[in-house]
């Protein structure tokens, strides 16, 4: 009997958008491969009244899948990078991370075309603290309120007029085939995006070769690279929902990383930001520096 794959994923259209990308690139590396797509609603999809950074942060969106996987009801679990926290599972590995798309985030707004045209006192929308920081700094006249859910429903309580804008990730959109709702894309000099926006990781149990073995064409290394660098400066501050950070990882046309990292006051009062360079095989050498000099700043500027 042939053994039939099982993809493990949160249930939300982007998620399963995901999930079929993964399938599809799979079954195009492996044609006959059988594969089964199994859906989960974790803690942090059933939780939409409260910030992630009050209720557990990150490890809500990734904790029934990471059960699943332990157990062997999945094979495989297909996560949005930016939502896997900087330690896996200690049985599990990420086996592969596809090709990344658009890292940018987009400002959607009936209101305004940027941040800079939002009227004075505008409501902005979003569930990170990320984003909320950057925005209260480029605009401390806003208000900030916290809109949780999927994107679908994030735009639904745009339209209902519950916010004048709200922020999403260029590359969700993107994969919904939901670019016509973006009023501007907001370049990483703006906003520094979070730290492995637009990557997909695949995690799967550590012992099991045969099913790495499967994954090893789907990896981009390019992309893997990147990512590396951005979660080692994330595992360094130690960061999660509680704390804003942004990190951007990008290959120079003389080969090396450039690495450009963030981290801010919640109100965005204080904000700051390091450029690291280096070699792509010290891609966690160089987040670790990047995290370091972020922690050194924020010390400095609090004397501790």
């Amino acid at each position: 009997m042939t053994k039939i794959l099982k993809i493990g994923t949160r249930g939300s259209p982007l998620a399963l958008a995901q999930a079929y990308e993964t399938r599809d690139r799979l079954v195009g590396a492996h044609p006959g491969l059988q594969v089964e797509i199994v859906d989960f609603k974790t803690t942090g999809d059933k939780i939409l009244d409260r910030p992630l950074s009050q209720v557990g942060g990150k490890g809500l969106f990734t904790k029934e899948l990471d059960e699943a996987l332990t157990d062997g009801r999945t094979d495989i679990a297909v996560h949005s990078m930016k939502d896997l926290e900087t330690q896996v599972p200690d049985d599990q590995v990420i086996g592969a991370v596809l090709p990344r798309e658009d890292v940018r985030d987009a400002f959607i707004s009936p209101k305004a075309k940027t941040i800079a045209d939002l009227p004075q006192g505008a409501v902005v929308g979003t569930s990170s603290l990320r984003r909320q920081a950057q925005v209260l700094a480029l605009r401390p006249d806003v208000k900030v309120i916290t809109f949780r859910g999927n994107v679908q429903t994030r735009l639904r309580k745009l339209e209902e007029g519950i916010a004048d804008a709200t922020l999403l990730a260029m590359a969700g959109l993107n994969r919904l085939s939901k670019t016509d709702v973006v009023t501007s894309a907001l370049e990483p000099e703006d906003l520094l995006p979070a730290v492995a926006q637009g990557a997909i990781a695949i995690t799967l149990r550590k012992d099991d070769p045969e099913t790495l073995d499967l994954l090893k064409p789907l990896n981009d290394e390019t992309s893997a690279i990147r990512v590396t660098a951005e979660r080692a400066m994330l595992a360094t501050l130690d960061g999660s929902c509680r704390t804003p950070i942004g990190g951007l990882a990008e290959f120079q046309d003389d080969g090396r990383l450039r690495l450009r990292g963030l981290l801010a006051s919640e109100d965005g009062k204080q904000v700051y930001r390091v450029e690291v360079f280096g070699d792509p095989e010290n891609a966690v050498a160089l987040g670790k520096e990047a995290g370091e000099k972020l922690l050194a700043l924020r010390g400095e500027s609090t004397g501790g």
